[in-house]
Formats: structure tokens, sequence, C-alpha cells
């Protein structure tokens, strides 16, 4: 916001920004009851999470045009820690997670969350949709239902056995709320549904006094007053216990506002600051519950009614906090006439927009490791647990990207290249120590017949793509599979961009094994990141200056001089090795 207002807005912009703001405000009033409704705190909570955090993140956040709230990603794993360890574990939880993003945020840490693969989010997403659906068909059809399970298949087994004892009234007015909102939908885009479905359903049960559940009836209403700062009590045992569910509120935090940040840069032209919106998440996170409220981050669809509406900047966000900061004030009454079969029809069609039910069948013609990865994160989202999905969808999808890295990098042997002139000129001259034996290296440029008289008892190998633990067993078994036992060995790494430690201690052992089987090994085509590498570790010290070279060629002709002179070029100096750039002209 504040690099938008350096920059000046105009009376025309603000006048956009605050019609858009109420349109958004009032859009985001049922979906932020809704929202807390499903997540099992009363719906104030989820009004108090708008106002507050709605208007940090459109305040501090790295998106001019991204509006913050509850939002139906969280709904799952709130009820799970309410229903656990109660609201004060949840305020905890909150302030665990906002702490997290923060961190990730100042350590510019944004991007990283891009790298989330698809399978993954789409599958936690569809199964949180799922869920979602499940969990309304109790106030949707008015069941009477002392207790419903957590666990899915107990739950969808009680639900389909209470089928037969709905509640006429409460149905009705559900469908009929449901109707108005897809009708809506499709024949009046510019009237905002959710608000358009529940208003039908409250007038019909209010003009026809229909015996329904409403806010009032089950909550009590909602407070017309804005909540008070009230601090926590913070101890380290349940700090330990909560931090799994603070990651995972985090992480979808996190994916769930970037995503909303493309979707509005996608729409408008503009770019945002991944790392700044991350900072303006944890604040916000940590603001709203200390001020009554939930966890939440930025909400795609009130992004999108924000910037059809005509926003201009993040005043449009802003103003829509201040929307239901006067709902509260001065409307909060109206709130308890509300049915909650209304607001669990608003909620069905949230689900039906985050099932991605397209993209999930659209994924399921993806190679095996990418559906296997879409079933495993949805199958544990929805019958176990959505934090033990997010982690163990993350892990399969490491160990599969790591498993294709693997597969990409090929061990391979390589036949003999023959030298151009200029290498067998600078290689035999740095060998011979500044040229020591210059007629040698005369005829070495006219005698072709040097590479074939070099080619008896040596081996080349390539390495071709990352030098990492992936091929590291890969590695190891290179020199048990060649025949018999060669003289000289070169591995050429020219392809090789990049080496870790785990291939560092590979190549150690394999050079090790290669001394003790009297074998010699060059190195051929060292970059400078995979030297650097090297040296850290001091293993260009294990391998030796006179056995790098800068191509398989210039090794060949090394091992060859080597072999006609024996003795000679055993110590070249560090600034005179073949993989220097500024090694010394010998002309």
């Amino acid at each position: 916001m504040f690099k938008v207002l350096r920059k000046g807005l105009t009376l025309r912009d603000v006048i956009r920004d605050i019609l858009a703001g109420i349109t958004v405000g009032t859009v985001a009033l049922p979906l932020a009851m809704a929202f807390a409704i499903a997540s099992h705190v009363g719906p104030e909570r989820g009004l108090f999470t708008a106002i507050v955090a709605g208007f940090l993140i459109s305040l501090l956040g790295g998106a001019r045009f991204a509006v913050g709230g509850p939002t139906g990603a969280f709904v799952v794993i709130i009820a799970g820690v309410v229903d656990r360890h109660g609201y004060q574990g949840l305020v905890l939880t909150t302030l665990l997670a906002g702490a997290i993003l923060l961190a990730m945020g100042l350590a510019k840490l944004g991007k990283l969350i891009k790298f989330i693969p698809y399978p993954v989010t789409t599958g936690f997403t569809s199964g949180i949709a799922v869920l979602i659906f499940f969990s309304q068909l109790t106030d949707f059809f008015g069941l009477k239902l002392a207790h419903v399970p957590a666990e899915f298949i107990p739950k969808v087994g009680l639900l389909a056995s209470s089928l037969g004892g709905l509640d006429p009234a409460t149905t009705a007015l559900g469908c009929i709320s449901l109707g108005a909102i897809l009708m809506a939908r499709r024949f009046f885009p510019r009237i905002p549904a959710p608000v358009f479905g529940v208003t039908v359903a409250t007038v019909l049960a209010y003009s026809l006094s229909l015996p329904v559940d409403t806010i009032g009836s089950r909550f009590g209403g909602i407070p017309s007053s804005l909540p008070a700062l009230a601090i926590p009590v913070l101890d380290w045992a349940s700090i330990r216990q909560l931090l799994p569910d603070a990651m995972t509120i985090a992480l979808l935090a996190g994916i769930e506002s970037l995503l909303c940040c493309v979707v509005s840069d996608g729409m408008t032209g503009d770019r945002h600051d991944s790392s700044m919106e991350l900072i303006a998440q944890g604040v916000a996170n940590m603001a709203s519950v200390l001020f009554g409220g939930i966890p939440a981050t930025g909400a795609v669809a009130r992004t999108v009614t924000s910037i059809k509406a005509g926003a201009a900047s993040p005043v449009a966000g802003c103003v829509h906090a201040l929307v239901l900061v006067a709902f509260v004030l001065y409307a909060a009454p109206v709130a308890s006439a509300i049915p909650l079969s209304s607001l669990a029809a608003v909620l069905v069609v949230v689900a039906y927009d985050m099932s991605e039910y397209r993209k999930f069948a659209r994924l399921l013609r993806a190679p095996r490791s990418d559906v296997s990865v879409l079933l495993a994160t949805f199958s544990l989202t929805v019958l176990i647990d959505l934090t033990v999905a997010v982690y163990v969808g993350v892990l399969l999808a490491a160990i599969l990207f790591m498993r294709r890295m693997s597969e990409m990098t090929e061990i391979c042997s390589c036949k003999l290249p023959r030298a151009t002139d200029e290498e067998v000129r600078l290689s035999v001259g740095e060998v011979s120590a500044g040229g020591q034996d210059a007629r040698y290296a005369q005829d070495s440029c006219s005698l072709p017949q040097n590479r074939s008289r070099s080619e008896a008892g040596v081996q080349v190998y390539e390495i071709d793509g990352p030098f990492f633990f992936g091929i590291a067993d890969r590695f190891q078994d290179v020199l048990e599979s060649v025949g018999g036992t060669p003289k000289v060995f070169i591995l050429d790494v020219t392809h090789a961009q990049t080496i870790d430690s785990t291939g560092v201690n590979a190549l150690e052992g394999f050079i090790k094994k290669c001394r003790s089987r009297g074998v010699e090994l060059y190195l051929a085509g060292l970059n400078p990141h995979f030297m650097a590498t090297l040296r850290r570790f001091g293993t260009d010290a294990l391998v030796g200056w006179d056995h790098m070279a800068d191509s398989v060629a210039e090794a060949v002709l090394i091992t060859s001089y080597k072999k006609d002179n024996p003795g000679q070029g055993k110590s070249r100096p560090e600034e005179g090795r073949a993989s220097d750039k500024d090694r010394p002209d010998v002309r």
C-alpha cells in the first residue's frame, strides 16, 4: 500500500476503491461467518478475522489487489485444532504459524513456496473440498446429531444412515438458497451470489416463521462491538505439541496467498513481491488471533471480485474491512436471523469451486509418478489428516524428483576423441614445465598417431548431468563394471555442472579405489563451480594438479607424454593447472 500511496492516487481511483471495497465487504460477510462456523468456532470470529487480517494484508502485502481473510483451505485444520485443543490452542497455533510466515518473508523465501508440486496442491485442495462438503450436510439437511465423528468413513456412514431424519423446512431452505446462489452466478453475475442466496433464505425464514436453526438460535447472535486485545499464555509444552499444525497452517497460508497474488497479477498485469506478501501474512495472522480471529490468507474469490468491481489499489481491501466493521457495530442483530442451512449452501458451492474436478481428472492422465502423488495426497487428506497429507505429498514429490534427476544423469563410457593442435601444444607445454622438450611438442602437433599410441589401457567415462547423491551408488559401481583393469581412467565431467557433498565423497572413494588398483585417474572438463566445490573439500589436492585437464583429449596427451617422459610433470603448480582460465601461455 505504501508504494502505491507514494506514487499517488487520483480522486477517481479512490472512488473506484471505495465502491469495490463495499462490494467485496458484502461478499465477505456471509463467507466469513460460514468459514468460522465450519471451523467449529463462533461466526463473529470469522468477521473479526476478515476485519483485522483483511485490513493488514491489504495494508502491508506485496500485491496491489489481493484481499485477505478466512478461507476454505483452513477449515479442516482449524476444526481439528479446536476439537483437540480448544480455541486457546488455535490461538497459540496461529501465532506460531504467523511467526513462521514472518521468518520466511524476512529470509526472502517467498519464491520457494512456488516449488510445491502441482499434484500436491491439487490433491490436498480437492481433499479439503470433499471434507467441507460432507461437513455441511448436517446443517444443510437439519440433521439432529448429537455427535458427528471426526473421521471421514464413520462420518459418511452416520450421515447416510441419518438422512431419513432430515428436517423438511431446513432442507427446503438450503435447496432454495443453493438454487439462488447458482442462479445469481449464472444470470446476474454482478450481484454477489452468496449474499443473494443468504438474503433470500433469511427473508423466507423470517417472513414464514420457519422453525429452522439460525445464527441467533445456536450462537446467540453476534456481539455489536469489536474485540479487545487478548495476550495468550505461552508454554513450551504446548508449543512443541502444536508446532506441526502451525507449520501446516503456515504452508497453506503461504501457498494460498501466493496463488492469490499470481491470479491477481494475471488479471491486471501487476507484479507482486512474494517475500513481502509472506511478511504481511505473518503479521496479519498473529494480529488476527490476538483480536479474537482465526487464521487468514489471501482469498482468490474476494480478490477476483475486487478486481472485477474496479479496484485500483490496496485501499479497496482496507475498505472491505471497514465495511465489516460497520456491519458489526450497526447491523449485528440482523445476522441472528440468518439460517444455518443457507450458510451451509454457501460452503457447498465453495467446496464445488475448490474441488477443481476438471484439473483433478486431467492430472490422472499425467505420468504415473505424478498420479501417485496426487492420489496419495488426496487420500491422506480425506482419510487421515491434512497435516500428514501435506508432509507426505511434498516428501513423495521430492523423492520422485530426485529419482527423475538421477535418471537424467548418465554415466557412460566414451570413445577417445582426437586432440586439436592447440590442445596438444598447450597440454604438452604445461606438462613439460614450460617447454623442456619443445621438440616433442612439435612432433606431437604433427603426429596424429600419438592418439592411437595412447589408446591402449585408457578408459574414458562421462558424467552427463548433476553429480549428486542420487547417482552416488551408480558411480561407485563404475569401476567394477569396467572390463579388465585399465592403466588410465579419465572421468569427463564437462556436462556435470555441479557436485554435492555426497558426490564429492563418492569421487574421493573412487580415487582411492583406483589408486589401490594401480589405476591413474584424471578429471577432464572441470567447470569453475565444480572446481570450487572440490577446493572447499580439499579434494583437488587428492586428485593432484597434474591429473586435471580441460578436455579428454588433453588428458590423453598428458598421459602419453608422461609415459614417454617418466618423472616429468609430477608437480604442476596451482596457477598452471589446466582448469584455470589464467594458465600461463607457453608459446
